[in-house]
């Protein structure tokens, strides 16, 4: 069987061994139809789906037993920690409003067992009618086994293809993240750094891409592609190149720059700039605003789940939707001082 096919009821009978009704009455799971099904053969029919990652096909499940009403909502990572709840909260509110709006249900998946997955052994995919799948990190073999099967789903964030082009709605971060280079080179800035991850998930390219390509005349002084260093280690390499303005991708990260510089007696936005590549939605110091982008996460959750329910109900074609992300002013990207370009 070719590896990208789209598997059907009668593969799954073929690779069970079993009549295509056979499947079909497992797949219905109502009593009168498990009753005439021998246990053997059921639970030899469930392996094969189980092992094949096969979802019913939606026309079909509507035609059997109409829609459930319920839509999915599937993370690799927890949802709800004290770390990154704040990253999740705007989505959830997005898709749970737009999920009201149309008439259906919400079923949390966490892909039962330490490691999630969405065809883990304990899956419980068929009980939506689709799934919205969110996060930072996702596995790139279950995303490609979901583009080839026909279980309705779309992604929060861009995705690369997998095997096929993956139906979406994120953040437009590559022109967001060029505006903000362009800032601070109206500024005045002509020394600039970055820091921060410039390889890896979609969103992370997607923020080097805009801003490599606007430096343009100014200069990369200095860049160091990971997060969570030392800030004091971190500064010290920002002042010895000479940077006027860092770019960075983790707001963390420019607490503890912006914390390291005042304790050194350096002045936020005078002796050195500081932008952040999104705002993270993390409690800032009171009076501190980073000079950013907005993400619009419920937006894009919104929208995500509005094209699920296009894909759900009418079978719509693969959709893919970047939604624009508004500059956010801050105070913390100014002119460089006449010292600070004079020792530099």
């Amino acid at each position: 069987m070719a590896p990208n096919k789209r598997l059907t009821q009668k593969d799954i009978a073929q690779l069970a061994g079993v009549s295509q009704a056979t499947v079909s009455f497992v797949l219905n799971g109502a009593p009168s139809s498990q009753a005439r099904i021998p246990q053997e053969t059921r639970e030899r029919v469930e392996k094969v789906i189980r092992d094949t990652g096969y979802v019913a096909d939606p026309v079909a499940r509507r035609m059997v037993k109409g829609l459930n009403r319920i839509l999915g909502v599937f993370t690799y990572e927890p949802a709800f920690p004290s770390g990154q709840a704040d990253f999740f909260t705007p989505f959830l509110f997005g898709i749970e409003e737009a999920a009201q709006d149309k008439g259906y249900d919400l079923l949390l998946m966490t892909g039962a067992g330490r490691e999630r997955k969405i065809f883990g052994e304990n899956a419980r995919l068929r009980l939506a009618d689709g799934c919205v799948i969110l996060g930072r990190k996702f596995d790139n073999t279950e995303l490609a086994r979901l583009v080839a099967g026909d279980f309705p789903f779309v992604a929060v964030g861009r995705r690369d293809d997998a095997g096929g082009p993956v139906p979406y709605v994120g953040g437009d971060y590559a022109p967001a993240t060029s505006a903000l280079v362009e800032r601070a080179k109206s500024f005045g800035h002509r020394r600039i750094a970055y820091v921060g991850l410039n390889e890896g998930a979609e969103s992370t390219v997607d923020r080097w891409y805009g801003f490599s390509r606007s430096v343009g005349e100014a200069e990369l002084v200095t860049s160091i592609f990971e997060v969570g260093r030392p800030p004091n280690e971190v500064l010290d390499i920002l002042l010895s190149a000479g940077a006027t303005c860092v770019f960075v991708t983790e707001l963390a990260d420019a607490i503890a720059i912006e914390h390291a510089a005042r304790e050194r007696g350096l002045s936020i936005p005078d002796d050195l700039s500081i932008v952040v590549l999104g705002n993270h939605i993390r409690a800032e110091e009171p009076g501190r605003r980073f000079t950013s982008f907005a993400i619009p996460r419920e937006a894009m959750a919104r929208a995500a789940t509005e094209m699920l329910v296009r894909r759900v109900e009418h079978d719509a074609p693969v959709e893919q939707l970047l939604l624009h992300c508004e500059p956010l002013e801050g105070d913390t990207l100014g002119a460089p001082s006449s010292k600070t370009k004079k020792t530099k």
